[in-house]
């Protein structure tokens, strides 16, 4: 990537992203390639050393020993750590994402508790979605009742990824039917603090049999009275959409950012195997139709990135960007299924073997069209923003 096309990159950005590329190159990718064949989890010493580099604290004020830095610098980051192995690029969420919900009695255990999810010592997971439940969120039906002093959660959720690793899961539940009111605003998240390595007492799982996305797994899970603290939940409660709501710009730039990391690990290795293979007595990088893949992946990748930078700069400056967000997160997913599948058929019958992480990177590729919002809830949410909601009763 040129360095004086674009006015983003200051002198400190670039530091940090050349950092992060290194650490990613050279501690990251190593273990990708030996773990992810295995289906192996991302290990402890590696999420400890991404502690120590702060990556789990990028957006965490300074009064808390975060970075104090944006989403610029969060998803440029997480692009860098992407390139090597997705799931690390998505685990650095677990801290910057959640240090506003941490539960805790006081504001010094608050403070402690953050201090520790900087390290990677503390993090979360979400369970949001349901067996019956994707992206209509407002029909999450995993109960919550209110028992004296406690919240006592009953149901079922499902791609709760990190659900075993992390300290505390945030359940999204429902805490009220009121029916004159909305059933988004009956919508609670009540955090449930454990061990990691275990599920809290009175939930069951088990991981679902994914085709990526490896390096830690993914959860079904089953809540049986369940109970949490009612002081842990403060006066959040019917708080959960509005708090899922206001987070999604943030989260669907990352997952550009993840999105557009995997395809330039694509990119650069399809390069190198075309310099490297040679056939009919010449590299295969001196044949026309790989050229044109090679320079039509390259610029899909940058339009994709410029467009991330954008949304990125105007999340960091306050200003609602919800249509732009969507567009990124929309772009860059389906670029990337494109440019990973075009880097797999330059390394042909290599790169349908597990030798070579580009199979991996095109299996993960195909999921960020999916996570996040789906490409189509993306299209209807541009579509509704150029034109408007549909005018025919129960059109979407």
């Amino acid at each position: 990537m040129s360095e004086s096309h674009t006015g983003y990159l200051t002198e400190e950005r670039v530091m940090m992203r050349d950092m992060a590329r290194d650490f990613a190159h050279n501690e990251v990718l190593p273990v990708a390639n030996k773990l992810d064949p295995e289906k192996g989890d991302i290990p402890r010493d590696l999420i400890d050393k991404m502690g120590e580099l702060g990556f789990f604290g990028i957006l965490v004020p300074e009064e808390y020993g975060g970075l104090g830095l944006g989403y610029f610098e969060y998803c440029m980051v997480a692009e860098e750590l992407s390139r090597a192995w997705m799931s690390v690029g998505s685990i650095i969420a677990r801290g910057n994402g959640h240090y506003r919900s941490i539960p805790a009695f006081t504001e010094e255990e608050r403070r402690e508790k953050i201090a520790l999810m900087i390290q990677g010592r503390y993090l979360g997971s979400l369970a949001m979605s349901e067996p019956n439940v994707g992206s209509d969120v407002a029909s999450v039906s995993c109960r919550a009742v209110r028992d004296g002093d406690d919240w006592v959660i009953t149901g079922n959720k499902y791609w709760c990824t990190f659900a075993d690793g992390s300290n505390v899961i945030n359940v999204v539940c429902r805490t009220s039917n009121d029916p004159d009111k909305p059933a988004w605003q009956g919508l609670t998240v009540i955090p449930v603090e454990k061990e990691p390595g275990t599920l809290p007492e009175g939930c069951s799982g088990s991981p679902i049999p994914k085709i990526g996305y490896f390096g830690w797994k993914t959860y079904e899970l089953s809540f049986d009275g369940v109970r949490v603290p009612a002081a842990l939940v403060g006066d959040n409660e019917g708080k959960a959409f509005k708090s899922i709501a206001s987070g999604l710009e943030g989260a669907r730039a990352h997952t550009a950012a993840r999105s557009i990391g995997l395809a330039q690990g694509a990119l650069e290795d399809a390069t190198a195997y075309a310099h490297e293979r040679v056939q009919f007595g010449q590299p295969i990088a001196n044949f026309q139709a790989i050229r044109f893949k090679l320079a039509t992946m390259a610029t899909e990748i940058e339009a994709a990135r410029q467009l991330m930078y954008y949304v990125c700069h105007e999340i960091d400056s306050g200003r609602r960007c919800d249509k732009e967000a969507s567009m990124v997160k929309y772009f860059a997913a389906e670029m990337a299924e494109r440019v990973t599948s075009e880097a797999l058929q330059i390394l042909g019958g290599a790169g349908y073997t597990t030798l070579h992480p580009v199979e991996r990177y095109w299996r993960d590729a195909r999921l960020t069209k999916i996570f996040e919002g789906s490409s189509e809830i993306q299209q209807r949410i541009i579509a509704d923003s150029i034109l408007g909601k549909p005018t025919v009763p129960g059109a979407n």
